[in-house]
């Protein structure tokens, strides 16, 4: 498996090999789980060729969030990635991707301050510019995703649609732990106490799904439950709870086919997100 670090290097590997296979493109911040592994392993059964990129991206944490503690673990997450199908890693430093005097950046308007953008100022800007530039650096076939990052999915399609850019997007689904958490590198934040209150996120969804499925689908309904699921843990406080068309983030009174509901919340220190497609 190679290991590049500057984008001239990526892109000569994806040139040269797309002569005889496609390629995927497994973005990450590291730390990589079952989830990523997921992602990584359709990219391999789908693409003759995939890069993961580790690159923990300054621009889309906040002044006061977790970058410089954010986990890093890049000889696991090199194993990890070649086990599951990887043929090349891209790991590149901030100065490789922000050069000094960096201007460009690129912000999907309208969407980018919805859902998590609405509590996280800058975050999907940060978002769309490194996978902007990720994309352009390897010039994928596919780029793969989890459904667990809902919002920055719609944003990402978003961007890729409006630039025009060749890259499909592909998004696979959710993976959980046995007692629903769905997985994420910052779940080895939460404490024992933390970590099963962490669980009101997925009850939260699992019963927003039971009641769709008996044709409870008035928004307002769906989000009072919720909130109150996660009212009744002590060590919780809710970011958002929402009902939404997955392609625009913008709420709606009625869920149907294909809505999104979406929760993020502080379980302690710590942020998570879950979420579902109704229907």
């Amino acid at each position: 498996m190679d290991i590049f670090r500057t984008t001239a290097e990526l892109r000569r590997w994806s040139r040269a090999v797309r002569s005889s296979a496609a390629v995927g493109l497994v973005p990450t911040m590291g730390a990589l789980h079952a989830g990523h592994a997921s992602l990584i392993r359709a990219a391999a059964a789908s693409c003759g060729q995939v890069a993961v990129s580790i690159f923990v991206n300054p621009t889309q944490f906040g002044p006061n969030e977790d970058y410089g503690r954010y986990p890093r673990t890049f000889d696991a997450d090199c194993a990890l990635a070649e086990a599951e199908g990887a043929s090349a890693i891209f790991a590149p430093t901030v100065e490789e991707l922000y050069p000094a005097g960096a201007a460009t950046f690129v912000e999907v308007e309208g969407l980018s301050n919805r859902l998590d953008g609405a509590s996280r100022p800058g975050h999907f800007r940060g978002v769309a510019t490194v996978v902007a530039k990720l994309l352009i650096a390897a010039e994928p076939d596919r780029a793969f995703f989890g459904q667990k990052d809902a919002a920055q999915v719609s944003v990402i399609r978003r961007m890729v649609a409006d630039l025009r850019l060749a890259t499909e997007i592909v998004v696979c689904p959710i993976v959980r732990e046995a007692d629903g958490l769905a997985l994420s590198s910052r779940n080895i934040y939460l404490s024992p106490a933390e970590r099963t209150q962490a669980l009101a996120l997925s009850r939260a969804v699992r019963q927003t799904e039971a009641l769709v499925s008996v044709g409870e689908l008035r928004a307002s309904t769906l989000i009072e439950v919720a909130r109150q699921i996660l009212a009744a843990e002590s060590e919780i406080r809710i970011d958002y709870i929402e009902v939404v068309t997955w392609a625009t983030l913008e709420p709606v009174e009625v869920a149907e086919p294909g809505t999104l509901f979406a929760v993020a919340a502080w379980v302690g220190a710590t942020r998570l997100i879950d979420n579902t497609i109704l229907g």
